[in-house]
Formats: structure tokens, sequence, C-alpha cells
């Protein structure tokens, strides 16, 4: 914990950010990225976890992130579906998987409405432990230039309320932009943004 707490006291630093004059949420949100940094970094690395094959793991020096932007977490007005329809998502090996279209995310980025909707994956949710788990994959103006082709992703709870935070700097990317072997859902069209997400896993660092 206190190597967590030094290292946010360094990214604090770095971008110029003065800790007394952030807010406690602020501090949590900042906290919550950084932990999120270091278990996608330490996922990757440990060969145990990692779905990098070993000539892949052995050149891995880590994630590229954007710097953490507090501007990317906003508040998303949740819509639940009341009669959610059967979503197909192709994969990246050319496979299916089932979703549920379960919500829609209404929020802004800067002066631009935007739209989101959460999928649930009708095989996770029959897990144990992710009955109330969402997915949103999504493409934005950064893909395929900063960020990987293939969009990104982003995992969330089902909330109490008609609201939720959509924080932007845990966005990461799928399997398929490091390693072959996985089946990636692409995200639906519906799901793009026209906006730049400059926050959360840039593109992998090519070798």
């Amino acid at each position: 914990m206190k190597q967590v707490l030094l290292l946010i006291a360094c990214l604090l630093t770095l971008v110029g950010w003065n800790q007394k004059d952030l807010s406690k949420k602020e501090q949590q949100a900042i906290a919550e990225i950084t932990v999120f940094q270091e278990e996608q970094n330490q996922h990757y690395l440990d060969s145990t976890t990692s779905p990098l094959k070993p000539h892949e793991l052995a050149v891995f020096e880590g994630h590229h992130f954007y710097p953490i932007n507090l501007e990317f977490a906003v508040t998303a007005k949740f819509e639940r579906i009341s009669d959610p329809d059967t979503i197909v998502m192709p994969t990246s090996a050319g496979t299916e998987k089932m979703f549920a279209k379960y919500a829609k995310l209404s929020f802004k980025i800067g002066d631009s409405v935007c739209v989101l909707f959460a999928y649930q994956n009708l095989k996770v949710i029959k897990m144990e432990g992710y009955e109330n788990s969402l997915f949103v994959p999504f493409t934005d103006e950064t893909t395929g230039a900063e960020t990987y082709g293939g969009g990104r992703y982003l995992d969330l709870e089902i909330p109490k309320k008609k609201k939720l935070i959509l924080n932007f700097n845990l966005a990461y990317n799928p399997y398929c932009a490091y390693t072959t072997g996985w089946f990636c859902p692409i995200p639906p069209k519906e799901n793009t943004l026209n906006v730049a997400i400059k926050a959360g896993l840039m593109k992998p660092i090519e070798h």
C-alpha cells in the first residue's frame, strides 16, 4: 500500500497537481486509476496470468497509458432497457458471442453529448460474482491511431441509482491487441464515439 501511495504522489508531481488542492473524491479516483495501471502491468508480466506467449512476454516492458485525466471520469445517466435485445457480437477470430443490450449511458465529454450502450455477456453473468457485471466496448477518434484499432473496453457494475461514473482512465485493451488465439468482441457501431478519448490504455508498443 505504501508503494501505491508513493506512486500516486509521484504521478501528482509529474502532472503538476498538488494533492492538497484535490478533493477526496479526486484523490480516490487517482488512487483507483493508479491501482488499475499497476494491475494491468502485473497481469501481463506474470507468466501465470499473462495472455502473452513466452517470446512475447520476453520483450513486453509494460503498457503505454495516457496521463491520468479526471476530465475523462464523467457522470453518465443510466437508463435500463426494459426489454433487452440479444446482440450478437462478432469477434476478432471470426466467431460470435452473445450479449444482452442492458442499458443506455448518456454523458458529455467537454461540449459533446455522447451515448454508449452497456451489455451483459450471457455466459459471464451465469458465473458466481459476475451477475451484475456490464461490458462497454467502444471506439473513438483515437482508435487505430493512438489506441488499438479493434477498440477498447470498460467493465462496470449495475448501479443502484440512475447515474454512474464512466472513468475512461480505466479503459483497457482486449488481449487481441497483444497476441493471437483469443476471441475478442468487436465493438458495435452504435458504440462509436465521435470524440477523442485520450485516457486509459494506448495501443501496444511495437518491437
